[in-house]
């Protein structure tokens, strides 16, 4: 009688059980079967090398993209045109009863009254009988101030588009100082027409100088062809 055929040896460990995938599913998932194991651990590789794939797609694909460099943008250069407030300025020369003669810097548009507040203030008992200080300044024109002006003196110009009336005292411009050189308009009155000026806004008209209580029809008539209301 024939021997009995020897036992099968032993199956050897499938590939996935003796890498480190199978040991670390067999590790962590005691509880799956052996099949069960075999499927994770091959899920888990491909995985990997899908993962592993894409990081080299990434890679060699950012090596061939240039990155725009955005140009340098100038500088915008400071502004070299000079300030409003240099052009808007004039120069006049007082001389005379003043405190301080010579040349004085005023904004355009400047009265003579400024002037006047710029030398220093007109000395006591000057005469400023002939100085209409509400005139409008023009830029190098010489104010005698209580003095006369010598022979040949160049005269104030004139305020330009208005002929006629560049020695009037304009009622909504005027200071209490240029009023009050009016002739029968006093500190009281003079303040009773800045007090109505500034109730009212502006004047409209010369006639509404007779709203002011103390100029009646016989200081309106003094006043009338003295004053404008532009």
């Amino acid at each position: 009688m024939d021997p009995p055929d020897p036992p099968d040896p032993p199956p050897s460990d499938p590939w996935w059980r003796s890498g480190r995938v199978g040991r670390l599913a067999a590790d962590w998932i005691p509880e799956v079967s052996a099949g069960g194991r075999r499927r994770l651990a091959i899920v888990l590789a491909g995985g990997l090398v899908f993962a592993v794939a894409v990081a080299l797609w990434m890679v060699t694909s950012s090596r061939g993209v240039e990155h725009e460099t955005p140009p340098v943008l100038p500088v915008a250069a400071a502004s070299q045109a000079p300030s409003a407030a240099a052009e808007a300025s004039i120069v006049v020369s007082v001389v005379g009863n003043v405190t301080s003669p010579g040349l004085v810097t005023l904004p355009d548009g400047a009265r003579v009254a400024d002037a006047l507040r710029a030398a220093g203030g007109p000395v006591p008992d000057a005469d400023l009988g002939a100085l209409n200080l509400a005139r409008r300044l023009t830029d190098g024109e010489q104010i005698y101030v209580g003095v006369p002006a010598p022979p040949g003196a160049e005269q104030p110009p004139a305020a330009p588009g208005v002929p006629g009336v560049a020695d009037k005292v304009d009622l909504n411009m005027a200071t209490l100082a240029a009023l009050d050189t009016l002739p029968g308009v006093g500190p009281v009155t003079a303040q009773r027409i800045v007090d109505w000026r500034t109730e009212h806004g502006r004047f409209d008209s010369v006639e509404q100088l007779r709203e002011i209580d103390g100029i009646g029809p016989s200081r309106f008539a003094r006043l009338k062809d003295l004053v404008v209301a532009r």
